[in-house]
């Protein structure tokens, strides 16, 4: 089956969060920081959900998933040298820990300042 056109953009544009350089998507670590902590309420009425709640704030360190208590590798690629490293995974994780803890896909913009973030560590 063909993708379509829709199927093909929305493609290069979740690439391009990926792969374009920090300046094109105006990446900001002190802002994908100030995301990472920042809590938010859940709908279902399960406690307020960040970052923070599975990865904690020392990403050197492993975090703890709040519900399931599996335990979480470091994403610090200072000590996890296969962190950011398959566009895959970091795009597959970004759409489930962003609609788990946000309730919504994050933004190109969001997913650029997490990743600038991240990289800092």
């Amino acid at each position: 089956m063909r993708p379509t056109l829709a199927a093909s953009f929305l493609t290069t544009v979740a690439a391009l969060t990926l792969t374009a350089p920090a300046s094109l998507l105006a990446a900001d670590p002190a802002a994908g920081q100030a995301a990472w902590v920042e809590t938010h309420p859940q709908a279902d009425g399960s406690p307020a959900r960040s970052c923070v709640s599975c990865h904690g704030r020392d990403l050197t360190q492993p975090g703890k998933h709040a519900k399931t208590g599996k335990t979480i590798d470091p994403l610090a690629p200072s000590v996890n040298p296969e962190r950011l490293t398959d566009q895959a995974k970091i795009e597959k994780w970004l759409l489930r820990n962003c609609r788990w803890t946000l309730d919504r896909e994050c933004t190109a913009t969001e997913k650029a300042d997490f990743l600038a973030y991240i990289k800092t560590q």
